[in-house]
């Protein structure tokens, strides 16, 4: 892992300010310049040579947006957004990732101090993250339904995934593949909820499937996937015919809530057939739940780590001996749905 160097963007000198103190507090970022505006970010990328920009939506002339837009189609580089969580901020995060961003970060803006410091103390690992990520050379295209899918039949099998960094984008390349009648699905994604929130919104209009927040007692039946992303909450499979969710409040598990290590440990334990898979994301989470799903005879999967947002989760996940095998995005949604279709 190579060290991240940061160009902090943002029309505020005060947050430019916070932003280069925090980041300069994190082990192995360094902040190599600063800009408040697109014209001078463009100066400073040619002259300071980053490897990862922090970038605010909201500047004047022109928009983080747009100048996002314009670093990934001429000169892509990884790029943390940082945009409010109001119902427009969300919505600017998810066009944020459409567009190649590799994370979406919250300005606390009014948070306790406490809460405030919690908040920022992320940003150093994310931007380290992020400067060693894969980033993409093009904006995606929107993702749209497979067709053909009709006929898909479950045969009962539970498909449990896991996601952080780079997660809306992957799973929005999962879904599209998805037919209505998908497999009971299960998933854990780690973002802020307020953008899980608007992303299912989303997803329900774009794909056939159905998305919904986790909730506690939801029964796993074919047709509906279910991500969990409150913080404050745990997700567990309960043994059942249908098997159902639980939320579980307890503390977290290897510094992740909820965990995905423990959703795929409990499906482990339920004795369900399922399929486990681990997509692009930071930390190890889900690792150690992975193996303990292929110790009980279940198929795992990675997203291969050469094509993977952030590689750090499919790679801890290969070095603990959980993973079957790693497969690109388009070929992983395949083998799930071939292993949950009836013969």
């Amino acid at each position: 892992m190579h060290d991240a160097r940061v160009l902090v963007v943002d029309d505020s000198a005060a947050m430019r300010a916070l932003f280069c103190d925090v980041l300069e507090q994190s082990r192995n970022v360094r902040v190599v310049g600063t800009a408040a505006n697109a014209a001078e970010a463009r100066d400073q990328i040619a002259e300071v040579m980053p490897n990862v920009l922090t970038l605010d939506v909201e500047m004047p002339g022109m928009s983080g947006i747009d100048f996002l837009e314009e670093i990934m189609t001429s000169n892509p580089l990884p790029v943390v957004m940082l945009s409010s969580l109001t119902q427009s901020g969300t919505e600017t995060s998810l066009k944020a990732f459409e567009l190649g961003a590799v994370e979406c970060f919250p300005k606390p803006l009014k948070a306790t101090p406490e809460q405030f410091a919690k908040t920022v103390g992320k940003l150093g690992k994310i931007v380290l993250a992020a400067a060693n990520s894969n980033v993409r050379d093009k904006p995606r295209a929107k993702v749209v339904r497979a067709e053909n899918v009709d006929s898909f039949q479950c045969n009962g099998t539970i498909a449990a995934f896991s996601a952080s960094m780079g997660g809306v984008d992957a799973l929005s390349e999962v879904f599209a593949q998805f037919p209505a009648n998908c497999p009971p699905t299960v998933i854990v994604l780690q973002t802020e909820p307020a953008v899980a929130q608007a992303f299912i919104a989303r997803a329900n209009k774009d794909y056939a499937c159905t998305v919904k927040e986790a909730a506690d007692g939801a029964a796993l039946t074919p047709g509906t996937v279910h991500i969990a992303s409150d913080p404050g909450k745990h997700v567990v499979v309960e043994p059942g015919d249908p098997a159902v969710l639980r939320l579980v409040e307890r503390d977290p598990v290897e510094g992740f809530r909820p965990s995905a290590t423990l959703l795929f440990g409990s499906i482990a334990r339920g004795g369900r057939p399922a399929i486990g898979a681990v997509l692009t994301g930071m930390g190890e989470d889900g690792a150690k739940g992975l193996k303990l799903l292929r110790d009980a005879g279940c198929r795992t999967l990675a997203q291969d780590r050469n094509s993977a947002t952030v590689p750090q989760a499919p790679a801890a996940a290969v070095a603990a001996g959980a993973v079957d095998a790693e497969l690109k995005l388009e070929d992983l949604a395949t083998a799930v749905l071939s292993a949950c279709a009836a013969n």
